[in-house]
């Protein structure tokens, strides 16, 4: 055990653009098989509950990105697992904001909002979103605000022109930088297809009083908040490791 959480697990320091690469379409293709599995759809095709080759699908998945990544997106997703599950823990078991399919939060969820971030990353460390990154800051804008405006004038989804806001507000705080539109594009791909899917749905109200769609676009500020909360954290882990060493040099 002792081996396992070896600081020596989250150092990877040459990962490959091909392995990248690969993560990058695998997101897209496996992320509508995992929710598939999960669905009344696949329930009643087959007669039995693909939930557990979904979680099986997932963690395969993980292991692996986890394996390729290099060490900053290492630390990174795991502490996003962390993070993720508390998340789920307050918005959908507190809160009541969204709820699955079953009573019981999916093994496969907490692992795929890492793979969701994990994905964003990716994307935004491309080479063609890194040589356009002058104009993805001045095109993303424009773009979200399209996707925001759709549901809140045709579906009065007052919770996304509420946290739309919020969500504008950090990526002015973080200079409007690329990953966050990126992680966002992967939020509303797997929110259309898990909703479609009705591997789990939003309320109609948020709390009772707030209109939502479902999904509401807003969410994707969690994820930018999320961020926030996982650089710190990962930043405040890469510190306390390197303050032993920098006192010994002394």
């Amino acid at each position: 055990m002792k081996e396992f959480i070896s600081p020596q697990l989250f150092i990877n320091n040459s990962p490959t653009k091909a392995n990248m690469t690969m993560a990058g379409w695998l997101f897209l293709i496996l992320t509508p098989l995992v929710l598939w599995l999960d669905s009344d759809l696949f329930l009643n095709n087959y007669g039995f509950n693909g939930r557990w080759l979904a979680n099986g699908l997932t963690l395969v998945y993980f292991l692996w990105l986890f394996y390729v990544s290099g060490t900053e997106l290492r630390k990174l997703i795991f502490t996003m697992v962390i993070i993720s599950y508390i998340g789920e823990l307050i918005f959908c078991s507190l809160l009541g904001m969204y709820h699955y399919r079953t009573v019981h939060i999916p093994l496969y969820v907490p692992l795929g909002h890492a793979i969701v971030y994990a994905s964003g990353y990716i994307y935004a460390n491309t080479g063609w979103a890194v040589n356009n990154r002058t104009l993805l800051k001045k095109t993303f804008p424009l773009l979200f605000i399209l996707i925001f405006l759709i549901p809140v004038l045709f579906f009065n989804d007052i919770f996304t022109l509420m946290f739309c806001v919020f969500f504008f507000l950090i990526l002015r705080r973080k200079k409007y930088d690329p990953l966050y539109y990126f992680i966002a594009f992967c939020v509303i791909y797997i929110e259309l297809l898990g909703t479609g899917f009705n591997c789990w749905k939003w309320v109609p109200e948020t709390f009772g009083v707030i209109p939502a769609a479902n999904p509401p676009m807003g969410a994707v500020f969690f994820y930018a908040g999320g961020d926030v909360i996982i650089a710190k954290l990962v930043s405040i882990w890469d510190g306390r490791k390197k303050t032993p060493a920098a006192n010994s040099a002394g």
